[in-house]
């Protein structure tokens, strides 16, 4: 079966809230969209496999091992396993989650 359509549309905003949706989900890793309300955010926290921010809508802030960054739309960053990170909605944004695990 072959799937395809708007990343960007797969969720949609909700007021005060992140909201997420896979699209992928193998043991070898997972695509998931998330839709973030301004304010709102991911509080800092390790994982252990890489991962992959592409921002389809919007602006956040990013902060892996202290380090701050703001990306926006189609731009993407690099969360290095086991390193610190968070992530915080400038203004309402939608970004898709890459997780590698092999």
């Amino acid at each position: 079966m072959v799937e395809s359509g708007d990343l960007a549309g797969a969720v949609d905003y909700q007021e005060g809230s992140v909201v997420s949706r896979t699209i992928i989900k193998k043991k070898t890793g997972t695509v998931t969209v998330f839709a973030f309300d301004e304010g709102q955010g991911l509080s800092e926290h390790t994982a252990p496999f890489d991962a992959l921010v592409h921002v389809v809508d919007g602006e956040a802030t990013i902060t892996v091992s202290g380090n701050t960054f703001a990306v926006g739309d189609g731009e993407f960053a690099i969360l290095p396993a086991n390193e610190p990170h968070a992530v915080q909605a400038a203004e309402r944004f939608k970004m898709v989650l890459t997780m590698i695990r092999s």
